[in-house]
């Protein structure tokens, strides 16, 4: 079975930093875009960060300049690197993927969800 296990997150005052990771586990041949969204409280989900299996990222202005997006892909591991947290920050953060499951054949995966809470 073809799933994303994600680890990290948790309790930090404002001004602190967290790292989150996910790894894609299961037999899969390649991974495509991997990302980042968060949901805030009482909002929809959105996009954090995203990262190309070519290493290209993009952020949200929100995040621009505090949060890195980056990759192993021999570990098929995406990581999100969080720093200079504020409050607004807090919410449910997802690891998504794009995999190739077989040849030609791609399926969307997205991580089970931990929770970021950032205190005042």
């Amino acid at each position: 079975q073809v799933q994303l296990v994600e680890s990290g997150g948790g309790l930090v005052q404002t001004g602190g930093s967290l790292s989150l990771s996910c790894v894609a586990s299961g037999s899969i041949l390649s991974l495509n875009a991997m990302a980042w969204y968060r949901q805030p409280p009482g909002n929809e989900r959105e996009l954090v960060a995203s990262t190309t299996n070519g290493g290209s990222t993009l952020y949200t202005d929100a995040v621009k300049g505090r949060f890195t997006i980056s990759r192993d892909n021999t570990k098929n591991t995406v990581y999100l690197q969080m720093n200079s947290l504020k409050p607004e920050d807090t919410a449910v953060y997802y690891c998504y993927a794009g995999v190739e499951y077989t040849k030609n054949y791609y399926i969307n995966l997205w991580g089970q969800g931990t929770q970021v809470t950032v205190s005042s």
